[in-house]
């Protein structure tokens, strides 16, 4: 059951509406204007408001206003005996879930109100989503070189410079490029990957750019490109160093001109698109040796960020190992294991050539092979 805020003015409506919605199982909470109102839903913070228009000392629409600057996410249902389609239109523009007229029909109220109810829950529960997927790619570790690359995450986030992340397989570059998303102001938008290596040479530009249909042979429908799905988001281009050289071009014509045309197409369709790139080679020598163009490097690189491999940060091993652990433990439904300061000791003494992805794995396998208390000897029999 829903907490309710009925502001009104008239007496009668506010006990009808208190009295009706309570022997529905409601908590209400009444107000008769609308400064009261405010004050009550600062201390009370109710689930749903229900605002008359018409009322002395402040206006339902500015009431509406009010709220909407510190409680964005509360359905305000605006009600009036003197609607008009105006009044509902400017209502529903100012931020109001609804606007019902006087007299107030019942199963109108009922139908709002849990209508409002389910939108609340299914807010609560993709923010519960996001929470989750945002600590899924949470940046592990104390090491000194992690938090020089956590300054200048938090430095570079929240512009729109385009950002080059190198470092070798495993070492967390798509971390990287998530958590400058998160903290930029596209964070509510749309963050879209595309791995250059894994897509055949032929289909990269349509993967990125789009088709019509019949644009080639096989193009039996119109598709977007990652550009158009990512606008007003980010768009992560990782292992941007396998890309072919007409694909850079196009790239680079995208990042110049804030436009593409899909396959097929003589039209432009405008972007607004922050890039991120991630590789493993070295760009230089790949322009050295006429594989990478050099202008998209310069366009790719206003900012550089480095993510050393693992071994040159031993110092995030135990964090890595217990942030593992856990999470395993709890995707297996099984009791939590313990390394010992042994085992962790002796963790860090290997090269890692796969890096974190090699010592997640190395970790999962040690929880489903090894007792409770995992030591050095089991790691040297199983690693």
């Amino acid at each position: 059951m829903a907490r309710i805020l009925i502001i009104d003015d008239e007496r009668s409506i506010r006990n009808s509406m208190k009295d009706i919605l309570s022997f529905e199982g409601h908590e209400v909470m009444v107000a008769e204007n609308g400064l009261e109102g405010l004050v009550t839903l600062k201390s009370e913070k109710p689930d749903i408001v229900f605002c008359d228009i018409k009322m002395p000392k402040m206006e339902g629409i500015e009431v509406l206003e009010r709220i909407k600057e510190f409680s964005r996410e509360t359905p305000v249902i605006m009600i009036s005996g003197h609607g008009t389609i105006d009044t509902a239109i400017e209502a529903i523009k100012k931020g109001a879930y609804d606007f019902i007229e006087k007299p107030l029909d019942l199963n109108r109220i009922l139908i709002t109100i849990k209508n409002a109810t389910d939108k609340q829950q299914l807010l609560q529960e993709t923010q519960t989503l996001k929470h989750k997927v945002s600590k899924k790619y949470e940046m592990i570790g104390h090491s000194e070189a992690l938090g020089h690359i956590k300054s200048i995450i938090d430095k570079v986030a929240p512009s729109d410079a385009r950002v080059l992340i190198t470092g070798p397989n495993g070492s967390g570059k798509e971390l990287v490029a998530r958590q400058l998303h998160e903290k930029s102001n596209r964070r509510d938008n749309a963050f879209i990957e595309v791995n250059c290596a894994a897509i055949p040479s032929e289909l990269i530009e349509s993967e990125l750019f789009g088709h019509e249909k019949g644009s080639f042979t096989s193009a039996i429908k119109q598709k977007k490109g990652k550009f158009e799905l990512a606008h007003n988001g980010t768009l992560f281009l990782d292992e941007i160093g396998d890309m072919s050289l007409e694909a850079q071009a196009k790239v680079l014509r995208a990042l110049q001109e804030n436009k593409i045309s899909r396959i097929g197409s003589d039209s432009d369709i405008q972007v607004d698109v922050r890039v991120i790139a991630a590789t493993n080679k070295n760009l230089k020598e790949e322009i050295a040796a006429g594989r990478f163009r050099e202008d998209l490097y310069h366009r790719l690189s206003v900012i550089i960020i480095h993510v050393p491999p693992l071994k040159e940060r031993t110092d995030d091993i135990e964090d890595l190992v217990l942030h593992f652990t856990e999470e395993i433990c709890t995707e297996m439904r099984i009791t939590p294991k313990q390394f010992t300061p042994e085992a962790i000791e002796c963790l860090k003494q290997y090269e890692w050539s796969g890096n974190i992805r090699e010592l997640r794995n190395v970790v999962e396998r040690l929880i489903i092979l090894c007792n409770t208390i995992i030591s050095p000897e089991d790691i040297e029999l199983y690693k």
